[in-house]
């Protein structure tokens, strides 16, 4: 993992040179240095915000995994996951053609119970165990479809869509771009089959963060203003599966735009969201199945107003929003989110120039929901960061030691 700062600068400078592109123009382009380029290529300046190697993959006409080398090289055993992923795909592919699927499909009220339990596995951000659990799913939903008439049917293209949003989640989780993009499509297809007001706003709330993945940040904004539109009469009138989508597509807009560098926007998407929260906070009434698996809190508010900052290189506004916050929202997060929480904070630390306090925020992330961690490129480069700046430090040390006991005489 130590090299890996410095493979990755080496894809970066195989790529660009496989353009003709000198690195001055990689640099204009990015809004940089040619001698910030340089330096990253060697491998001497970590790619610490996923805005950045997406800007600098979508420079490179590459997408960011063949940038960071991801998925990344691990056991046979940790690799498992890549035979359920093809399974996905294997029923993603067939998706209008007559399923094969032996025996009667359960009426859509059990799938749906079988989307609880995925809920379950998602928050605790398990992503292996969704993408085991899929394939059979999505092939008796699909059976499902194909025999039912009217409501049911329905319903089972509504659990369809929200099978696929399980596997775009987690396909980005561990690395996988042609699920992830399929996942994306085959969702779009079910919402609209769905008879669900709601679920196409929900496909386009997943279409927005593959746009990240090429930087399109204009383009990611203004499909969330169209999703944000699809459900605004229904977030009027205060229908409470609309108000958590139309906050939920509020954050993404405040992520897209703070990764453009419109940070007043990003400032106002974060506070239609928080209203939107607030707004379910005050509804009176038993909780709502959240049928459409959108994560949306206060707390989320306050995570995403932390990733907003840093995304514009504001770690000292991260920290003060975060001193701000309620442990006791953080903390009734589900783990998938506190993972990224906690990774968040550790870069904000680190780059506030406190090493001990950043490794203590990274440990809590891997301890919550270490498959999440172990796989995402920033715990990666944050961890790298925290290790070259020990090193450092300690060869420094040995160095004015050196000097004191006279070893070179």
């Amino acid at each position: 993992m130590l090299e890996e700062a410095e493979e990755i600068g080496r894809r970066v400078r195989r790529a660009r040179l496989r353009l003709g592109m000198p690195q001055a123009d990689l640099a204009a382009a990015l809004g940089k240095s040619q001698g910030w380029v340089s330096k990253m290529e060697c491998g001497q300046i970590e790619i610490d915000r996923v805005g950045l190697l997406n800007a600098i993959a979508a420079e490179l006409h590459v997408h960011p995994n063949d940038l960071i080398g991801r998925p990344y090289t691990s056991s046979p055993s940790e690799n498992q996951w890549q035979v359920a992923a093809s399974s996905i795909m294997r029923e993603l592919r067939r998706y209008d053609l007559t399923p094969v699927y032996d025996g009667t499909p359960r009426p859509s009220a059990a799938l749906w119970r079988e989307m609880t339990r995925l809920h379950r596995l998602r928050d605790a951000a398990a992503n292996v165990a969704i993408l085991r659990v899929l394939p059979d799913l999505l092939r008796e939903t699909r059976a499902l479809a194909e025999v039912a008439t009217g409501h049911e049917r329905e319903e089972a293209y509504a659990v369809y869509a929200v099978c696929c949003k399980f596997a775009h989640t987690a396909a980005h989780a561990l690395g996988h771009p042609e699920l992830i993009a399929m996942a994306c499509e085959r969702a779009a297809w079910s919402a609209r089959l769905s008879g669900d007001a709601v679920m196409p706003a929900v496909a386009d709330w997943m279409r927005v963060w593959d746009m990240w993945a090429t930087a399109d940040w204009s383009d990611a904004l203004s499909l969330s203003d169209r999703a944000l539109n699809s459900v605004q009469d229904g977030y009027d009138s205060g229908e409470p599966l609309a108000v958590r989508a139309w906050g939920s597509l509020q954050l993404r807009a405040a992520v897209s735009a703070a990764r453009g560098n419109r940070v007043a926007e990003a400032e106002e998407r974060i506070g239609h969201a928080r209203a939107a929260a607030d707004r379910m906070g005050e509804r009176q009434g038993p909780p709502v199945y959240d049928r459409h698996s959108l994560t949306f809190s206060q707390g989320n508010v306050q995570i995403h107003a932390i990733s907003v900052a840093l995304e514009t290189g504001e770690q000292t506004k991260a920290l003060a929003i975060n001193r701000r916050t309620s442990p006791a929202l953080v903390a009734a997060l589900p783990n998938s989110r506190q993972g990224h929480h906690h990774m968040d904070l550790a870069r904000a630390w680190l780059w506030d120039g406190s090493r001990d306090k950043a490794l203590v925020e990274l440990e809590r992330a891997e301890r919550i929901a270490p498959q999440l961690v172990r796989n995402h490129p920033i715990a990666r480069a944050t961890l790298r960061s925290i290790v070259y700046a020990e090193r450092a430090a300690t060869r420094e040390k040995l160095r004015r030691m050196s000097d004191r006991f006279h070893l070179d005489g």
